[in-house]
């Protein structure tokens, strides 16, 4: 499992934005910059006071922080990325989020694609709906003991 490498100081961010191309969508800005002296792609996260309270900001970053580990391992190395939540962040479901980021990644060609395989991809989704199923069933059976 990859663990996101962060972007700590301050003028590691100024320079992303000073020098970096942007991607702008409505619950996110995606910037990014080439860094050859990195080998691993390394992300920062930000979320201002126009988000709203702490509990707004902490919200927006989770699901940035989130959407970014799960495709971490698809980005190609050496580049510095800044994730900025906007307004609409907090309020959005995560499946909006990712898809919005996977498409900002892939505009400034930072995403890898990957092969994909019809059958492995078909056997996920049957796994899938087959795990999605037993839960649900087991759910309603202890909903069902516990209200008798």
């Amino acid at each position: 499992m990859d663990i996101l490498v962060p972007l700590t100081e301050n003028h590691e961010y100024k320079r992303v934005y000073a020098r970096g191309k942007s991607a702008v969508r409505p619950a996110l800005v995606l910037y990014c910059l080439r860094n050859k002296k990195v080998k691993q792609a390394r992300v920062g996260i930000t979320a201002s006071k126009k988000i709203g309270n702490a509990v707004k900001r902490n919200r927006a970053r989770r699901l940035l922080r989130e959407s970014i580990r799960v495709l971490y391992p698809q980005l190609k190395p050496g580049y510095d990325l800044v994730l900025v939540s906007r307004g609409r962040t907090p309020f959005a479901n995560y499946q909006i989020v990712s898809s919005q980021l996977k498409s900002a990644l892939e505009e400034l060609g930072v995403l890898v694609a990957l092969p994909k395989d019809k059958n492995s991809s078909a056997k996920t989704a049957e796994d899938d709906s087959e795990r999605t199923s037993e839960t649900g069933e087991e759910t309603a059976s202890v909903t069902k003991e516990e209200l008798s």
